[in-house]
């Protein structure tokens, strides 16, 4: 019985009640792990562990406000002492609130920053503790296409998120200095049909409609999978997030133009404002999908990794040198036979 706990990994997802961060969970149980899942509502948290259950191993659930430092590292300190180490620890808990930027409050800015960009920070750290004395690990920020292209009505989710590629790529850089072999990924995601917009505190006036096209949160789990199983530097899931980060990189005031559009776009059916999950978890099952019902794409070709942009490049390049060459040897083939 020992050996084979030895011989089991652990993977901690936060946020794990719901959305991507519920499928993330069944990601890893699928494959054999003993899952650690963290969020607020105990009462959907022990729905999502008795899901998880029925495909089998050990979960682990620990009600957890990732937005308070010390609650993530007691739950650090429960997992070890349980489940016996920490391979992979994923940082997927988020808030945010659907509101014209001047229109948000200062505690929601501090809110959203705390659940979903600092709750990255201490999750990252409590994992890093463990990780380092044990010489092994792998930690996933589970971020967003908006980090890279911000949205309209979104200023303190797409902030938040922006903030966390800044502390990833100044903690990778601390790790490879000191040849850690803990490994640091940043999935960026696209519009993912989850629960969460309907959740989500809005004071547009409308429901929040997320524009096409609608991702799996399957999906995204997959990709989350992917970073620990073959650790990659960042991972783009989605045309539309692939799109988003090549239109930023060309061109940022078309892109700027082109999100302005996105202003009505995300305004669907009105509706009162709404307090939301914002303060405090919202009541309900445990579930993995949003409302939408069909046209949601669950391509495994819809994710590419850092390792893929870079065969990219490489080939690109390649084939430029080869016109290169292929042009200077018709050109001094040219000369050659004027010479003549």
């Amino acid at each position: 019985m020992r050996s084979r706990r030895a011989r089991m990994k652990v993977a901690v997802v936060t946020g794990a009640s719901a959305g991507i961060g519920f499928a993330t969970a069944e990601r890893f149980a699928r494959s054999g792990w003993r899952v650690a899942i963290l969020a607020r509502d105990p009462d959907r948290l022990r729905d999502a562990r008795s899901q998880l259950e029925r495909i089998g191993g050990t979960i682990l659930d620990i009600p957890t406000d990732v937005a308070d430092a010390a609650q993530v590292e007691v739950a650090a300190k429960r997992v070890v002492r349980e489940l016996g180490s920490i391979d992979a620890w994923v940082n997927n808990a988020m808030t945010t609130v659907v509101a014209p930027a001047h229109e948000i409050t200062a505690q929601e800015y501090r809110q959203v920053t705390a659940s979903t960009y600092l709750s990255q920070v201490y999750g990252t750290l409590a994992a890093l503790r463990r990780m380092r004395s044990q010489g092994r690990g792998a930690i996933i920020q589970v971020s967003s296409g908006l980090a890279i292209r911000a949205a309209p009505l979104q200023a303190a989710y797409c902030a938040a998120k922006a903030a966390v590629g800044g502390f990833t790529d100044s903690l990778r850089a601390e790790l490879i200095a000191e040849k850690s072999p803990v490994t640091l990924s940043v999935v960026y995601l696209p519009g993912v049909n989850t629960p969460q917009p309907t959740w989500a505190r809005n004071r547009m006036g409308h429901e929040q409609v997320i524009p096409d096209p609608l991702f799996d949160p399957r999906l995204c789990a997959e990709a989350v999978y992917s970073a620990v199983r073959d650790p990659q530097r960042e991972i783009w899931v989605g045309r539309s997030t692939m799109m988003m980060a090549l239109g930023q990189a060309l061109s940022p005031s078309v892109a700027d133009r082109r999100a302005a559009s996105m202003v009505e776009a995300q305004q669907g059916d009105p509706m009162p404002h709404r307090d939301g999950n914002l303060a405090g978890p919202e009541t309900g099952p445990a579930r993995i999908d949003g409302p939408r019902t069909r046209d949601v794409v669950g391509s495994r070709s819809e994710f590419v990794t850092s390792r893929d942009v870079r065969l990219l490049k490489l080939a690109a390049a390649g084939g430029l040198l080869l016109a290169g060459a292929a042009l200077r040897t018709l050109t001094g083939r040219g000369a050659s036979e004027r010479l003549r």
